[in-house]
């Protein structure tokens, strides 16, 4: 099999495979962002950050690998399509919410609760609780919130990266790399923490000095992963590059 620009079937094959392997480290990140979200919060340092934030700078190495080898098309494709399966997986989870527990539910369903619970989306909790009811309330309003910011930050980057090569006439990958990565999640932990903490930043349960650590620990910690993901840019797109014998990307993914 040879394509219409006589590309052999085995190249082009070679070349769908790498960009699937990308895009699914890509909405691996993000289904995990979402479903373990702020379940619990974890000190690196002497930053505190939500779990589910730990693989998220992974999504913005794939997005840039992918605008870098298949062109700014693929790159927009990949992002809707992880919109898509978040808005799937938002709508399952509300699905469970709404549909009535099952009466012969296995005992771990139930959790009792030491001390009164205040969650995220505003609800208080007593007594009792189930464990889906604290997954969905922890995850919930972190799911919007992440969509809300998937929106901007991903798209923005996308955006960015290639306003950076064209500035750059395709030189300096460092600069579109981190230039582009370091203002989408700038957008990102910004509409994150804002929509997630709503609740309680109106009702005075955190402080504005809590929000502000919150916001940096989330953004230096994605700064600092987008600086140190550089050589391993530079590295997988040199060998990606030649591995998929790509002369001029932009041009064969339009």
């Amino acid at each position: 099999m040879v394509h219409k620009d006589n590309t052999p079937g085995w190249l082009i094959e070679r070349r769908e495979r790498v960009f699937l392997v990308l895009a699914g480290f890509f909405i691996c990140s993000m289904t995990l962002l979402n479903v373990i979200g702020i379940t619990r919060f974890v000190q690196l340092g002497p930053m505190a950050l939500a779990v589910g934030v730990l693989p998220y700078p992974l999504t913005f190495l794939c997005t840039d690998l992918i605008c870098e080898l298949y062109g700014q098309r693929r790159a927009n494709f990949m992002v809707s399509v992880g919109l898509v399966l978040n808005l799937f997986i938002f709508g399952v989870m509300t699905l469970g919410n709404m549909l009535p527990a099952a009466d012969t539910a296995p005992p771990w369903q139930a959790i009792m609760l030491a001390n009164e619970v205040g969650l995220p989306n505003g609800q208080i909790l007593k007594d009792s609780a189930e464990l889906f009811t604290l997954l969905y309330a922890c995850t919930s309003g972190a799911m919007f919130a992440s969509m809300m910011a998937y929106i901007a930050a991903q798209y923005c980057d996308v955006k960015l990266f290639h306003f950076w090569k064209k500035l750059t006439k395709g030189k300096y990958l460092w600069i579109r790399n981190n230039f582009s990565t370091m203002v989408s999640q700038l957008v990102d932990s910004i509409a994150v923490i804002s929509v997630t903490f709503w609740a309680a930043i109106i009702s005075g349960d955190l402080t504005t000095k809590a929000i502000f650590i919150l916001l940096l620990s989330n953004y230096f910690f994605k700064v600092f992963c987008a600086l140190a993901d550089t050589p391993f840019f530079y590295f997988f797109t040199i060998k990606l590059r030649n591995y998929l014998q790509f002369d001029n990307p932009e041009n064969e993914y339009k």
